[in-house]
């Protein structure tokens, strides 16, 4: 399985970047596939709402930006993983900006390979998680129809271990 994963933390070392390592290290044991991409560490402006994509552009968004890389992988993906701390109760800027880039790919739906999805989330309070929660729940399981493999966050009891089992599971 491919599984592309996005990373929403702009510390390469912070608690999102752990769990994605515990992520990795077991997927790729169980033989997947796994593509990281830092999206804090690439050049990708927000949609600009033109509609460029669902017109003469036939799905390719007008931006030349690093999103072109993403695009490449998502296409591919089997499984996506999306990972980010808590700013202000929802996902960081920096991801927020790649999924409304998504509007010009995954609208009216996703690509044929894409089935699965799983969310990696940290914060200091265990109660700020609601917001990311909503966006996941209606974005990629109700509008998208993902298979939903699950919510992880570093407040969750035995997170690395649980991690683990999930991916061996894929």
């Amino acid at each position: 399985m491919k599984i592309l994963v996005l990373n929403g933390s702009p510390r390469p070392r912070g608690d999102t970047s752990k769990l994605i390592a515990v992520f990795q290290k077991a997927a790729e044991v169980a033989g997947h596939t796994v593509c990281v991409v830092d999206v804090c560490r690439k050049n990708i402006r927000g949609c600009l709402a033109c509609e460029y994509c669902h017109g003469k552009g036939e799905g390719t968004c007008i931006q030349k930006d690093d999103m072109r890389e993403i695009y490449d992988l998502l296409r591919e993906a089997n499984m996506l993983v999306l990972a980010s701390p808590i700013y202000y109760h929802g996902i960081s800027g920096q991801l927020k900006c790649v999924i409304d880039r998504f509007y010009s790919i995954l609208y009216p739906k996703a690509p044929g390979a894409l089935k699965k999805v799983a969310m990696f989330l940290s914060s200091g309070d265990p109660d700020m998680y609601v917001g990311a929660r909503f966006s996941y729940e209606g974005d990629f399981l109700g509008y998208l129809g993902l298979e939903d493999v699950g919510i992880f966050t570093n407040h969750d009891e035995n997170v690395a271990d649980r991690i683990r089992q999930m991916a061996a599971a894929l």
